[in-house]
């Protein structure tokens, strides 16, 4: 029994994600059983077409050769994040975006996509990379959804408002192609989602259009909201910021229990982690919660920390 697991974000928390992929493969008498890594998803900013989640900073052609041939060299694929809703004609010949496809096109790598026109794009331009129909596409109409899973994607990211409705989820074909995502921080039935995902891809555009203008210069998010009124909210969302205790709370949440005992015998074997904007220890507990054995987590945790300190990810001393 295998059972996979989406982990989030090879750029930011890379050293992180490779020390916890190392005591995967060194100590799996700490894991649940058949865990493994399916891929590690997101971006190397300042990708424009990124979605989802906002991402800055800046990465070099060295740093994303360096971390596709670590991840890919230890036979987990990268899963780009391009996602983001509000792609132009204009901005499929991003020369950033393009230059990472071409160093990431071996045939292992794979890309999630929302756009009908970047996904026809890479389709066209990139046929080696699998695709991932995202979750951002906030399909919730049950007949929407198992026509989605009959199409010519390799998973599915189920929209996670049906996480626990399982005379949906039972009825879904191909459950293997489909993806849970388990730790969903957004409310449930969130009416300003799809206005979120908008906003961030407004904002992606416009970070990756300063950063090649103006390098050296930081980016005014105050500025970008002043000239873009129309993207802004009606509320100050503060979902991310929760913690693994409060997402727990949620009716979307799914326990590591009901993973193993109810939808792995469904037929699914797919689940996806967020946390691209999480602290290191607030992403060290979701780990820890999904993936190790309850009675090893403590065990696990100083075992995890301590090679984080090794590998220089953290300083205890600080």
């Amino acid at each position: 029994m295998k059972v996979k697991f989406h982990l989030p974000d090879f750029a930011g928390m890379g050293k992180f994600n490779m020390v916890f992929a190392a005591m995967l493969k060194n100590s799996p008498e700490f894991f649940r059983e058949g865990v493994e890594i399916a891929s590690v998803y997101g971006v190397f900013p300042p990708s424009l077409w990124n979605g989802g989640r906002f991402q800055g900073d800046m990465c070099n052609k060295n740093f994303v050769k360096a971390v596709i041939n670590y991840f890919n060299g230890e036979g987990i694929p990268l899963r780009f994040t391009f996602t983001n809703p509000m792609i132009e004609k204009k901005h499929l010949s991003d020369e950033f975006c393009n230059m990472v496809m071409h160093l990431a096109d071996n045939g292992m790598n794979e890309c999630i996509v929302v756009s009908p026109i970047l996904e026809e794009y890479i389709r066209t331009n990139y046929p080696n990379f699998k695709l991932t129909s995202s979750t951002c596409k906030r399909i919730t109409d049950p007949e929407t959804l198992y026509a989605e899973v009959e199409k010519d994607y390799n998973i599915v990211v189920i929209d996670y408002d049906l996480n626990n409705k399982f005379d949906i989820l039972e009825k879904i074909p191909n459950k293997e192609k489909c993806e849970i995502l388990v730790n969903a921080c957004c409310n449930p039935g969130c009416e300003h989602r799809s206005h979120h995902y908008r906003t961030i891809g407004l904002e992606q555009i416009a970070y990756a259009n300063h950063v090649r203008k103006y390098p050296n210069a930081p980016f005014d998010s105050d500025k970008f909201a002043a000239e873009h009124p129309e993207s802004q909210f009606e509320f100050d969302c503060q979902c991310v910021h929760r913690s693994l205790f409060d997402v727990m709370k949620l009716s979307t949440h799914v326990t590591p229990d009901d993973i193993w005992n109810k939808y792995v015998p469904m037929g699914f074997n797919q689940f996806k982690l967020e946390g691209r904007t999480l602290d290191l220890f607030n992403l060290t507990e979701h780990y820890m919660y999904y993936m190790v054995k309850p009675e090893c987590r403590d065990r696990a945790r100083m075992i995890f920390y301590r090679n984080l300190w090794t590998n220089g990810v953290i300083d205890v001393r600080e």
